[in-house]
């Protein structure tokens, strides 16, 4: 693996820490995950719901690294990302994700980008062209 960067990009947000309730759908090759936002940390309200919306989406890979898996060195990027439970866009060449299992939605794109979201139980993996957040309250809260 060469050398990769990795850009932070929820610097005013984060998944709630413990129980973020991750769901994802995939409709073509739009992908919405959403998860419940972190409250204590960031300016959101207990129950508030953020989606990343990731647009022209070739691959998508659910991992079942965990905090623990990644803080022992057995996460795939644990001696690169800069920290855990973070939101990431992974900058450079990166070999082996061939070697990997992954969800293909879509012939690869010149220009989709790498992105990565470290939650607590799991590690999510997507190349698409961009992504948004966008955030809610559910019905009745």
């Amino acid at each position: 693996m060469s050398q990769l960067s990795f850009r932070h990009l929820n610097t005013d947000w984060n998944a709630e820490p413990n129980a973020p309730d991750v769901e994802l759908t995939v409709e073509g090759d739009v992908v919405r995950l959403s998860f419940l936002l972190n409250p204590w940390a960031y300016d959101a309200k207990v129950g508030e719901i953020g989606t990343l919306r990731f647009v022209g989406c070739d691959r998508l890979r659910w991992d079942a690294t965990n905090d623990h898996a990644w803080f022992a060195g057995k996460g795939r990027y644990s001696n690169q990302a800069p920290e855990w439970g973070e939101f990431y866009e992974v900058i450079g060449d990166d070999h082996a994700i061939n070697d990997l299992d992954w969800e293909v939605l879509s012939q690869d794109s010149p220009n989709s980008r790498h992105f990565l979201f470290y939650f607590r139980d799991e590690t999510i993996e997507f190349f698409a062209q961009d992504w948004s957040l966008t955030r809610k309250m559910p019905k009745g809260g």
